[in-house]
């Protein structure tokens, strides 16, 4: 395989909106147990757990909407990404003893290596980039 060539492996889950966010963590975290990461990097993997229940629930509550859940892993990053029916991008929100939620993209953009938001013809994908930390 020349350098220009990327080989990734990827999952993909539909979770209509009865399906409890549970079951997209326990899902999540079975691949990443096939990719060594759950022996290797578990302070990796909690972090991409708490961002797959956040996106997942930001679909199901937020757009009302089910959530389509791919993982794929490209040997450099673990891209989480959720897709949804509503074309609103999420953005960070300032939190607030006012309100009980809004702290869901501030935990994303703490945890992830990087993420985005693009809108799509019926909805938007929200990609968190996960890198796991180099081996000692």
């Amino acid at each position: 395989m020349d350098e220009t060539s990327l080989r990734a492996v990827g999952w993909a889950r539909s979770l209509p909106l009865n399906t409890e966010v549970k079951a997209a963590r326990d899902w999540a975290r079975e691949h990443l147990r096939t990719l060594g990461w759950t022996a290797d990097t578990p302070q990796t993997v909690d972090a991409v757990l708490l961002t797959v229940s956040e996106l997942v629930t930001n679909a199901h509550t937020h757009a009302h909407s089910p959530a389509q859940l791919v993982m794929t892993w490209d040997n450099r990053c673990l891209h989480i990404s959720v897709h949804d029916s509503s074309p609103e991008v999420p953005a960070p929100r300032e939190p607030s003893a006012e309100r009980v939620g809004g702290r869901g993209m501030l935990l994303v953009d703490a945890l992830a290596d990087a993420w985005e938001a693009r809108p799509c013809p019926r909805g938007k994908t929200v990609t968190a980039c996960f890198r796991p930390p180099a081996r000692a």
